[in-house]
């Protein structure tokens, strides 16, 4: 059962026990999001020469995301406000969608789009170390924040590989860097013991950085194909490692359930 509370909304579990939600704060904070957005992507369009099919893909994919975001809220953020650490993330996500729009896209400036692809893609890696810190600083940590944290980077690193692909910097194999984490996600469905949480690991952060790293250099105008190419493999390379590692607890973890962290 749900009820208004001023701007946060008091929900039931199932299990008796209630939260309060963000309600108003966080429909607040993704309405002015899309308004940005709306701004942002009108003005690209306009700057790099693209149709207005640039502007509705935009604003498709971010009311998606917006949809999944909303839905996480409500089962998982327990407090009364979206905070800034969530709204750091979701200019970032935001940011993304403005990203992954331009795939598809006949670029007559590919050198200056590239060009700001990388600055823009640059400070969006940059804010991905403020958005936790914040949350923590300010007491809104939540397993939203994290989860929604995790899957901006996600999605983040696809939309780079896609980037990396439109401009012709590597084959469709980059792609493997970006889709690995979601097919990660889909075998957990078929061996649910994959699913099973992971300790915390700056190996797995750090290759998280180099592979965003990585991707984003490979988008500058003056690397070519040849170096692209090679970069991102090594990318791809520390990701498999670092997956394999992961999975290897995993096996490990569901034999011995006292094992230690990978």
């Amino acid at each position: 059962m749900r009820r208004s509370n001023g701007s946060a909304a008091v929900q039931r579990h199932s299990d008796g026990t209630h939260h309060v939600g963000p309600g108003r704060d966080a429909a607040r904070d993704l309405g002015v999001a899309a308004a940005l957005l709306a701004l942002a992507a009108a003005s690209v369009a306009h700057l790099a020469g693209l149709g207005a099919g640039y502007v509705a893909k935009s604003l498709a994919l971010y009311a998606a995301g917006a949809a999944l975001i909303w839905r996480g809220l409500a089962l998982h953020h327990p407090h009364a406000h979206f905070g800034a650490g969530n709204r750091i993330t979701l200019f970032r996500f935001a940011m993304t969608t403005l990203f992954v729009a331009v795939v598809g896209e006949p670029l007559a400036q590919r050198d200056a789009v590239a060009w700001a692809l990388v600055v823009a893609a640059t400070v969006t890696a940059l804010l991905d170390a403020v958005d936790g810190a914040l949350a923590r600083r300010s007491g809104l940590a939540s397993p939203f924040g994290a989860r929604f944290d995790m899957e901006t980077d996600a999605w983040f690193t696809l939309v780079l590989c896609m980037l990396v692909l439109q401009l012709d910097k590597a084959g469709g194999w980059v792609l493997a860097s970006g889709l690995m984490r979601y097919a990660f996600v889909a075998a957990a469905l078929a061996w649910p013991w994959l699913s099973a949480p992971l300790p915390a690991s700056r190996r797995r952060q750090a290759v998280c950085v180099l592979q965003i790293t990585l991707l984003i250099v490979c988008l500058g105008p003056v690397i070519a194909p040849a170096a692209a190419s090679a970069l991102a493999a090594i990318g791809l390379a520390a990701l498999t490692l670092s997956f394999a590692i992961d999975v290897s607890w995993l096996v490990r973890a569901r034999r011995n359930p006292g094992s230690t962290g990978p």
